[in-house]
């Protein structure tokens, strides 16, 4: 009689990519997959860019975090990336911003927490536990079903988006480089951190600073780190005192990490700002990716 092992049950779970469509451009494809997540405990969607270059060898992989009320298709539908990453040779790949469908008591109550709105932690609160582990999700799972299942080069992985700070801060070179538009630097001063932290990590402030860029830059053990950042200076959150950013630029300074932060005349929190600076973001990635 032949018995599986958990770890067996787990990875055939991963592997089981369901492909829901596939889109040619820029000479790639785009394509969406739908798998059972462990870490999430609900079926997940992703978006992957396969470049040209993916058909005769190993590409980087570039991961897109989005933020608020985003699912995997705001980025690839309105960013603009592809051509960038069709050039550079990136895979580019766009998880959905939280769990979905998991039948949690109010996740479905406000719009910048539960759905739509995973923050990028990993609950310990009942009842958000079970489900809400994106962390875990985007740097530990995700990347090893994309690992297992495309033609990626696991040693040239990047990050950028919502969340990436967190990522690249709390794991000292696993990303090569990392970028973000208008992010939330400092959200345990912010009014959407404190109600998404008090949430899913409970009342305890002291662990809300495993998550909280500003404070997790103060200990990252070297200066190896090419954090660009873009923020639109007419950004209502920006205005509205939700992002923070110059607090995590002077604790960078203080570290001395290089930062480069351009506050983007006229721009706001759209898609049409990300659109108009995601080149820049791509080719600030590909100095380290592809050197």
């Amino acid at each position: 009689m032949i018995t599986v092992s958990q770890d067996q049950q787990l990875d055939r779970r991963r592997m089981a990519l369901k492909q829901i469509s596939s889109n040619k451009c820029f000479g790639g494809l785009q394509k969406v997959f739908e798998h059972v997540s462990v870490e999430l405990n609900c079926k997940m969607k992703f978006a992957v860019y396969l470049p040209p270059k993916a058909e005769t060898g190993k590409c980087p992989a570039l991961y897109w975090l989005s933020g608020l009320i985003c699912t995997e298709q705001n980025f690839v539908s309105k960013s603009g990336y592809h051509q960038a990453a069709s050039e550079h040779g990136f895979f580019v790949i766009a998880p959905d911003a939280s769990p979905r469908g998991c039948n949690v008591k109010g996740e479905d109550e406000s719009w910048d927490f539960g759905a739509g709105a995973g923050f990028y932690v990993d609950a310990t609160e009942d009842p958000w536990k079970t489900n809400y582990r994106m962390y875990s999700y985007v740097t530990e799972e995700l990347p090893q079903l994309i690992n297992a299942n495309f033609p990626v080069d696991p040693q040239r992985t990047s990050i950028f988006g919502h969340g990436a700070l967190i990522c690249a801060l709390k794991n000292p070179g696993k990303y090569k480089s990392v970028s973000a538009f208008a992010p939330i630097c400092n959200p345990v001063f912010c009014s959407w951190g404190k109600k998404a932290f008090s949430g899913y990590l409970g009342k305890d402030q002291s662990k809300w600073k495993a998550y909280n860029a500003t404070h997790l830059v103060k200990s990252y053990p070297d200066s190896q780190l090419d954090i660009l950042i873009d923020q639109g200076k007419d950004d209502r959150f920006l205005l509205d005192e939700q992002l923070l950013p110059d607090n995590f630029i002077a604790a960078c300074t203080e570290r001395k990490i290089p930062v480069a932060f351009r506050l983007q005349e006229g721009c706001d929190h759209s898609y049409y700002f990300i659109s108009t600076f995601i080149t820049d973001h791509i080719r600030h990635h590909a100095k380290y990716l592809n050197a």
